[in-house]
């Protein structure tokens, strides 16, 4: 049986030799594809296009780009002017005070609707002329203010006017007032406005105190004025460059309503300042733009200030236009701290200012990325001949010839070739000074079939000087080395010249290992056949070797049983009929 299987262990060996050409091939393949990604990256926009913008100040906070086939050279920008955006500015103070009289005694401390809340940890305490005064959320405004004149020795009383919305402190003994002191665990003073003023006294909140609640509903966000020209739902609106924007008093709040400014299409942000208690409207873009608001009487920018009739009215500042020069050329103009090609003409340079200074910008060409971009494809050259070289190699040793795995492979050793002469070959049809690698200070070591940059001077004046050229030499569409390489990858595994990124193999190359995949298959019905007549054939050689061996044995025990039946019957004849011979011829003698 181990002679009729040398058939099927040939078949055998044979598979594993395809299997492992098609993982050679695989490789190659990859090997290829990735240069194939490498080559056509010389040909995508920008890679010798690509420039470089810097600043002369090291510590420069203008952000800067220059896109491709930006005009090399330095730009001196003098900025005497940033641009900025117009803003309506509220009127002041349209809070309502922390209580409606100066009887405070009611009032606590937790429930204070300043800024920020009073912080009381436990035993939490402020300083007035070196007395600690103690203080609880519980506590109230008039507690507080007890506290403080007893800490004081009766010396230093505190008031609140509601009116004003402000708390004095006063000493009786004309004594400076010393609040506060490094190991103070509550806020009170600072939330107070309270501060060390260097005179005697007395000391009064430098602002007003009460403010209004962002979170809170319209109708208890503690403004000032009501808001009164809504439905009987508490709906109201308002415009803002002409857009509608909608409200209601009992379920949005100020939040709700500066979001809902800022997501409209009016082009506005709506933000409150705490430290004046007022409301602050600002275009989204810089600029010397205008703002139009809007609402009738005893509604909500009524209530904030911000429309004319209100209390104390609202404020316009006009947003300005960007100055600058270029160069020391004439005065320009900009809506914006971005300065780019609609303004200063320059193309694809673009300066994001923030300062008001004269800084000089030098655009150069972006030499780095070029290098990057051509050492890659040289790395990926030199990967795919040295697997090729070591695919093929054909070896002595002792006498002895070793071959590589697809050294009988002609295709991959013309490939190898054909890569090397596109690579050492000239590109004709060229207008620039560039025209062969070796231009680029690129060659062959030796001759090795590797690719190194041996000229590296050369190769910085032509990235330097002549990009033009280079881009020429790699990307002309017509004859240029991406096309030349690109025609060759297009036939060996089946490039795609539309999306380099899909490439999968085909070509000559996905040819080869769908032809050995097929050999493959076959093979496995050659073994799967031979194996099966082996099946047969042994089940027959089985059968009848057990057919022999029971033939055998009857004819053993037949021998045994004829030996046993006839063999001793046969000389028990014998001697009996020689004793009546013996007896009958003495008898005869007789």
């Amino acid at each position: 049986m181990a002679v009729e299987h040398a058939p099927a262990d040939r078949l055998a060996t044979e598979k594993s030799a395809n299997t492992q050409k098609i993982s050679a091939l695989t490789t190659l393949g990859t090997d290829l594809t990735n240069l194939y990604t490498s080559v056509s990256a010389l040909k995508s926009d920008g890679p010798f296009t690509g420039r470089t913008a810097t600043s002369s100040n090291s510590s420069s906070t203008w952000a800067l780009d220059a896109a491709a086939a930006t005009p090399q050279g330095n730009y001196t920008i003098a900025v005497s002017q940033l641009a900025t955006a117009a803003k309506r500015t509220g009127a002041a103070d349209i809070s309502g005070s922390l209580a409606p009289t100066d009887d405070v005694a009611g009032l606590t401390i937790g429930s204070l609707s300043t800024t920020v809340p009073v912080t009381t940890p436990p035993g939490a305490f402020f300083t007035v002329n070196g007395q600690q005064v103690t203080i609880s959320a519980a506590d109230s405004l008039k507690d507080v203010f007890d506290r403080i004149k007893l800490a004081t020795g009766n010396d230093v009383q505190a008031t609140y006017d509601a009116g004003a919305d402000q708390v004095t402190l006063t000493s009786l003994s004309s004594s400076e007032i010393v609040l506060g002191a490094a190991n103070d665990t509550s806020n009170f003073l600072s939330v107070l406005k309270l501060a060390n003023n260097g005179t005697t006294n007395p000391v009064t909140s430098s602002g007003t105190l009460g403010s209004a609640s962002l979170s809170a509903p319209l109708a208890s966000a503690h403004l000032r004025s009501p808001i009164t020209a809504v439905d009987a739902s508490g709906n109201g609106a308002f415009l803002i460059n002409g857009v509608s924007v909608a409200y209601n008093v009992n379920t949005d709040s100020l939040s709700t309503i500066f979001a809902r400014i800022g997501a409209s299409s009016a082009g506005v942000t709506a933000s409150y300042d705490a430290a004046n208690d007022k409301v602050v409207l600002a275009n989204k873009t810089t600029g010397d733009s205008g703002m139009t608001v809007s609402e009738g009487p005893g509604g909500l920018f009524d209530a904030l200030g911000l429309v004319a009739g209100s209390t104390a009215g609202s404020t316009f500042d006009h947003g300005k236009n960007a100055n600058f020069t270029i160069n020391g050329g004439p005065p320009l103009t900009s809506t914006s701290n971005k300065l780019d090609a609609s303004v200063h003409g320059i193309t694809g340079l673009s300066v994001t200012v923030d300062s008001q200074s004269t800084e000089t910008i030098s655009v150069a060409a972006d030499t780095a990325t070029m290098k990057s971009n051509i050492q890659d494809f040289i790395t990926k050259f030199n990967a795919a001949q040295t697997y090729i070289d070591n695919q093929t190699a054909i070896t002595t040793t002792n006498g002895k010839v070793s071959a590589s795995l697809l050294s009988d492979n002609r295709d991959v050793q013309d490939w190898s070739r054909s890569l090397r002469s596109m690579a050492f070959g000239a590109v004709s049809g060229m207008s620039g000074a560039i025209s062969k690698l070796d231009d680029l200070g690129i060659g062959f070591t030796g001759t090795a079939s590797q690719l190194s940059i041996t000229d590296p001077a050369k190769l910085d004046d032509a990235l330097t000087n002549h990009a033009d050229d280079v881009a020429e030499f790699f990307g002309s569409s017509g004859n240029g080395l991406v096309a030349q390489f690109t025609n060759f990858f297009v036939k060996t595994i089946g490039a795609s010249t539309t999306n380099v990124a899909s490439t999968t193999i085909g070509g000559y190359l996905g040819t080869q290992e769908t032809s050995l995949t097929s050999a493959n298959t076959s093979i496995d019905q050659q073994i799967a056949d031979i194996e099966r007549r082996l099946v047969e054939t042994k089940a027959t050689l089985t059968a009848s070797f057990q057919a022999m061996e029971t033939a055998m044995s009857s004819i053993k025990n037949t021998q045994a049983l004829l030996t046993s039946t006839y063999g001793t019957t046969s000389a028990t004849s014998a001697g009996s009929s020689s004793s009546s011979t013996a007896s009958t011829s003495s008898s005869s003698s007789a």
